[in-house]
């Protein structure tokens, strides 16, 4: 793969996951996690960390994921595999947080899990198809 189109699977990987998970974390799940996690949340959004955490996972999920799809031609690679890491990746963080944080609420563990699987498998869907 070259340098323009593994930038261009950088970008759609990228540009498809913040704009999904903004959508999701800002409107659709947005009382949910208010109702579920109440004073856990921060009242403001820390951007910076916030970037590093999506530019590293965007980096990692085209490497990882993205790359094989292509270089095996297999969007339902790109899919299946981005499913699996999005679970991987976001069982880290919840699993964790269950295991150490004091009342984190299972309902939150179980649909992270859920959505970082779709997020991941449609992010890296697009990653794969904007290298394709």
């Amino acid at each position: 793969m070259n340098t323009v189109t593994m930038i261009k699977s950088f970008a759609a990987t990228g540009a498809t996951m913040f704009a999904l998970d903004l959508l999701w974390l800002g409107v659709v799940a947005k009382g949910l996690y208010a109702r579920e996690m109440g004073d856990l949340l921060r009242p403001d959004v820390k951007w910076v960390p916030a970037l590093l955490f999506y530019f590293l996972y965007f980096a990692a999920v085209v490497v990882f994921v993205v790359l094989p799809a292509v270089e095996n031609k297999s969007l339902a690679r790109a899919i299946g595999f981005g499913a699996f890491f999005g679970l991987a990746a976001y069982a880290t963080y919840d699993l964790t947080s269950l295991a150490l944080i004091r009342d984190f609420p299972l309902t939150i563990v179980l649909v992270d899990l859920a959505w970082g699987m779709a997020l991941t498998a449609a992010a890296s869907a697009a990653g794969y198809a904007a290298a394709s």
